[in-house]
């Protein structure tokens, strides 16, 4: 049973060189795209432990890739951590999501770690958005999004989705009307996936590159 009403997943992998952010990789090399997405996953959790502290309700659940969950307590510390497990993102999505309504919490919010101006500000919006709204998305300024919340299960905007494309959010927002499912939008914000979007990403972490290239 879920220790609060409202869970919070983080989606994230283990950073390791080669594996994690391998777009950035021509701009700060493979040792520094792990190190930004250590920092871009630290600097998530923070947020998210800030979130909880304004809304004790909150439990927060992270979601690992590429690593044990002994592996994410040593690398993140003591949270409730579950492997991500096999299919495509929307799989994976669909899958946790489940999981966490059948713990009996009544809203679930999904982010990820590349959206460093994702603030508590905008996770409370989310809250209060679904007590009006079946759906919340976050759009990301890519096509995607950088944060999904729901009342209950919608299995309909996890399938058949071109992940990693510009239409992720236009697609998820046509399941969902298929589905019957109110939906709410929350402030579009950008997110971080190749050399371009670092210098923004670095502002908001208040980080210089050499402090990733090193």
């Amino acid at each position: 049973m879920s220790r609060g009403k409202i869970q919070l997943i983080l989606f994230t992998r283990l950073p390791r060189e080669g594996h994690t952010k391998t777009r950035l990789i021509p701009a700060v090399g493979a040792a520094g795209a792990a190190r930004f997405h250590d920092r871009l996953a630290r600097h998530t959790v923070r947020r998210a432990e800030a979130f909880r502290v304004a809304m004790p309700q909150v439990d927060i659940v992270i979601r690992l890739e590429g690593g044990t969950i002994q592996d994410g307590e040593a690398w993140l510390g003591n949270y409730h951590f579950r492997e991500q497990g096999d299919g495509d993102l929307g799989a994976r999505l669909e899958q946790a999501v489940s999981d966490s309504f059948a713990e009996g919490v009544e809203k679930v919010i999904v982010i990820g770690t590349d959206c460093p101006e994702l603030d508590v500000d905008t996770l409370i919006e989310a809250v209060h958005l679904l007590e009006k709204k079946s759906v919340v998305f976050g759009p990301a300024f890519d096509g995607g999004y950088y944060l999904v919340g729901l009342t209950k299960p919608c299995a309909q905007i996890f399938q058949n989705i071109a992940w990693g494309g510009a239409d992720v959010l236009a697609q998820s927002l046509t399941a969902a009307a298929s589905a019957d499912r109110s939906v709410g939008l929350l402030r579009a914000l950008p997110d971080v996936d190749v050399p371009d979007d670092l210098p923004a990403a670095l502002l908001a972490l208040e980080l210089k590159i050499d402090e990733i290239e090193k």
